[in-house]
């Protein structure tokens, strides 16, 4: 008799199932202060903003979504308009790169002429979000580019700030909608991250070296969000300062401030 034996199902953007997978790329000889960590959509790139070099580090990935394959490409200095970099994320088409500065304040928007060469980004605009705090860690956009959120990080009234804009992937149309509150979990948090579907949101906690997942019962509205289970990244005992998902939330990327990027597997 034949014995059959069942694969275990995937549970994405189920933090209950995630592991470390112990692969891990040191990004030291770029920047020792990895603040922030993207991919493009099909894997094969990956982008780190550094806080000690204020530049966009590209490097290419031989097999998708492995960073043990990571080669160092190109970089793109960001320091003219903030020298405080602390996050990154792209359109989806990779035709603009978005950057959040805590120096400034701001959210700064450029043009790609090429998608998702960074060597090509010229800038274009800034959007000034100090009215809603002045520690701005981490942002995030709706799939569509039709809200902005960004991660508000001072201490017990940090918060996930939710903006509406009118033209999407477009920043100088943005207009402030709410804020939720996540200073009882953390008082450092330091990115944002929302499942594919909007029904889940993720923020990275600096201090407790833990990621929280969220419920949200209206897709991509931060005010129907409720605390679920949270999963420990204090793998190497340094500080988490960014974090990122895959495109179908079965993996997650965690930058240290040790100069390394964590792989996670769910």
């Amino acid at each position: 008799m034949r014995l059959m034996i069942k694969s275990a199902s995937r549970n994405p953007w189920d933090l209950g199932r995630a592991y470390y997978s112990g692969i891990s790329f040191s990004v030291t000889a770029k920047d020792t202060a990895p603040m922030g960590i993207t991919f493009k959509n099909d894997g094969t790139k990956m982008y780190i903003v550094g806080n000690d070099s204020d530049s966009v580090h590209e490097y290419n990935l031989s097999t998708a979504w492995d960073i043990s394959t990571s080669s160092f490409l190109q970089s793109f200095d960001v320091s003219t308009q903030d020298t405080g970099p602390a996050d990154i994320t792209f359109k989806t088409d990779g035709t603009k790169v978005f950057i959040v500065g805590l120096q400034n304040d701001s959210v700064y928007e450029y043009a790609l002429s090429t998608a998702w060469g960074i060597s090509s980004a010229s800038f274009t605009q800034s959007f000034d979000v100090s009215p809603q705090g002045d520690d701005h860690t981490g942002f995030a956009f709706k799939s569509d580019g039709t809200k902005m959120f960004t991660m508000e990080s001072t201490s017990s009234v940090s918060k996930v700030v939710e903006y509406a804009l009118s033209t999407a992937w477009d920043i100088s149309s943005a207009s402030f909608t709410q804020t939720f509150t996540t200073g009882g979990q953390d008082t450092n948090p330091t990115s944002v991250n929302f499942s594919s579907s909007g029904k889940k949101m993720f923020v990275l906690g600096g201090a407790s070296k833990k990621i929280y997942e969220y419920f949200l019962s209206t897709a991509w509205d931060i005010s129907t969000s409720v605390l679920g289970r949270s999963f420990s990244v204090a793998i190497s005992g340094a500080g988490p300062l960014g974090s990122v998902f895959n495109s179908d939330g079965t993996k997650i990327y965690v930058a240290q401030n040790n100069g390394t990027i964590y792989q996670y597997v769910i």
